[in-house]
């Protein structure tokens, strides 16, 4: 695909084509809104997965696009937290399952470049959406329109810039919106794994002193029926050691960190080392900008809470902007996307901060901290009330969720200004 016109002219430009940029970009474009998004597709194995919880399918389901992936993901049935600190004070290990809650399952679990491979073939095939595989080299916002100027020479002119562009985004910088930094001592390592035992469609957290220890079941693959992916959170200098390993050693660490839970384990495809930070941007939308996914948050990958909050950012903004048309508003106001800042930041601020107060329980080793933990999870066991509010929580989040999440979506697609006459239907540039 290419852009006809030296300048494209759209409602709204969605920066980043991640899988928090794509599916952005896709819900507007369903809503009616000519959506143009611009940035580099990147389908390639990494060891990373999401597990998208029950809102997350909702609200994929909700834009038909879900069909899709069946077949590709495997169902997150139970979740169980496993102490492996060592602490003073014997932390109980706690399961949650889905039925108690009433759903088969708190999710599904999918390989990252699956999903972004997939989102970016349905981008490509939706009207009023034009996926451009370039890059934006600058951006300018005025008083009516923003203006981004693409590394290849393209033009395009929105009413709205979406910032879905990653913890350096472009956007959030040239909108001037400041943010929050802080950064831990681990380094996660990711991996995509086979193994000799089932995992039941059990995801298993070990908490040890270096941090969370997860594996989250993956769907079978040809000639593997077992496949699990791994997320290990582990100091710098474990890394740096581990990173050297011949894989039969590492994948002998591996399998002694989870006591054998999964019996022979061996590592299937490409890995990571990633560092790990936090960061919270100031405020969430200014004149002419909203921002979306890790342009506006970034935490530990606990909990699977990081796409999941990504996505309802974009359901949120999605009704936002449609009952702002509604109105006969201009989308790109200010003070019409104060209304997004304002139903996102309670969320927001909830996730980024519980998983930072976690991540740094276990990395302490002061007694009163690991009294409170394990006291947290007592409760959690014993109080079926307590326990079942928490994955509550956990998968469908406090107050109300946004219409594309909810369990009967309201939809209606209005005609866009810009929807045949200022965008060039085709396939990716």
């Amino acid at each position: 695909m290419s852009l006809r016109t030296p300048e494209t002219q759209a409602d709204i430009l969605v920066a980043g084509a991640g899988a928090a940029g794509l599916s952005a970009a896709i819900a507007l474009a369903q809503a009616g809104f000519s959506v143009v998004c611009v940035g580099h597709v990147d389908t390639r194995a990494n060891g990373r997965t999401v597990a998208l919880f029950e809102a997350s399918l909702r609200f994929y389901k909700a834009l038909g696009v879900w069909p899709h992936f069946r077949g590709k993901t495997a169902p997150l049935a139970r979740i169980a937290m496993i102490d492996a600190t060592g602490a003073r004070l014997p932390v109980p290990s706690v399961c949650f399952a889905a039925s108690e809650i009433d759903l088969a399952a708190f999710g599904e679990n999918i390989e990252n470049n699956v999903l972004v491979e997939g989102l970016a073939d349905i981008a490509s095939a939706t009207g009023n959406l034009v996926l451009h595989e370039g890059m934006i080299s600058d951006i300018s916002f005025d008083a009516d329109a923003i203006h981004a100027a693409l590394a290849d020479g393209h033009c395009i002119t929105a009413t709205l810039a979406v910032a879905a562009d990653g913890r350096n985004s472009l956007v959030r910088t040239k909108a001037g919106i400041g943010t929050r930094s802080w950064t831990y001592p681990q380094i996660a390592f990711t991996a995509l794994l086979s193994h000799a035992k089932p995992h039941r469609n059990i995801s298993t957290e070990f908490h040890t002193r270096s941090g969370p220890c997860t594996l989250v079941p993956l769907r079978a693959a040809e000639n593997k029926l077992n496949r699990s992916s791994l997320v290990w959170l582990m100091s710098a200098g474990e890394a740096e050691r581990r990173r050297a390993l011949p894989q039969l050693l590492l994948e002998q660490e591996i399998e002694a960190q989870v006591d054998s839970l999964l019996g022979k384990i061996e590592i299937d495809g490409p890995g990571g080392f990633f560092p790990m930070a936090g960061m919270s941007a100031n405020r969430l939308s200014g004149h002419r900008v909203a921002l979306c996914g890790e342009a506006a948050h970034i935490f530990p990958p606990l909990a699977a809470q990081g796409l999941n909050l990504s996505l309802r950012d974009s359901a949120a903004l999605v009704e936002v902007l449609e009952d702002a048309r509604a109105l006969g508003a201009d989308i790109g106001a200010a003070t019409t996307l104060k209304a997004y800042d304002n139903v996102r930041r309670s969320d927001i601020f909830l996730r980024t901060n519980g998983v930072d107060i976690l991540n740094r329980s276990l990395l302490s080793n002061f007694f009163p901290v690991d009294f409170l933990r394990g006291a947290g999870l007592f409760a959690f066991s014993m109080i079926g009330p307590l326990r079942r509010a928490l994955m509550r929580e956990g998968v469908l989040t406090h107050g109300t969720l946004p219409r594309l999440m909810r369990e009967r979506p309201l939809r209606h697609f209005p005609p866009s200004s810009h929807a045949s006459s200022s965008i060039g239907m085709s396939r990716r540039g």
